[in-house]
């Protein structure tokens, strides 16, 4: 599975991503790092078949209304921090990326992984 995680997100998040087996690149990887635009985010997710690992609820709207991206995680943890975040994250990428294999929109919050589309 790969991904590409939102500038809001520490890159941290791509690493720990990798670290399980998947591919991960943080928009800071991109050629305009953080300035990314989300459409240049969508674009370069759909092309490379990566699903957006974000927090930005614009994402969330974007998924449902253009199906674009396909495929999303929404992490609606409110402000954690990073140790936390590992924590709660960290050992469930195996089902993130499981969940990705059928579903397209997923949501990880405080109480654990939702399949939400």
């Amino acid at each position: 599975m790969t991904f590409l995680v939102d500038a809001q997100l520490p890159r941290r998040v791509a690493a720990w991503l990798t670290a399980a087996g998947g591919d991960a690149v943080h928009t800071l990887d991109l050629p305009d790092a953080n300035r990314t635009t989300d459409e240049q985010v969508i674009a370069v997710a759909d092309r490379e078949g990566r699903a957006v690992v974000t927090k930005d609820a614009d994402f969330v709207d974007s998924h449902l209304l253009k199906g674009r991206p396909a495929k999303l995680l929404l992490i609606s943890t409110g402000n954690v921090g990073n140790r936390d975040l590992e924590a709660l994250m960290a050992p469930l990428i195996p089902d993130i990326i499981r969940e990705f294999g059928i579903h397209a929109f997923l949501e990880l919050g405080p109480g654990g992984l939702v399949v939400r589309g």
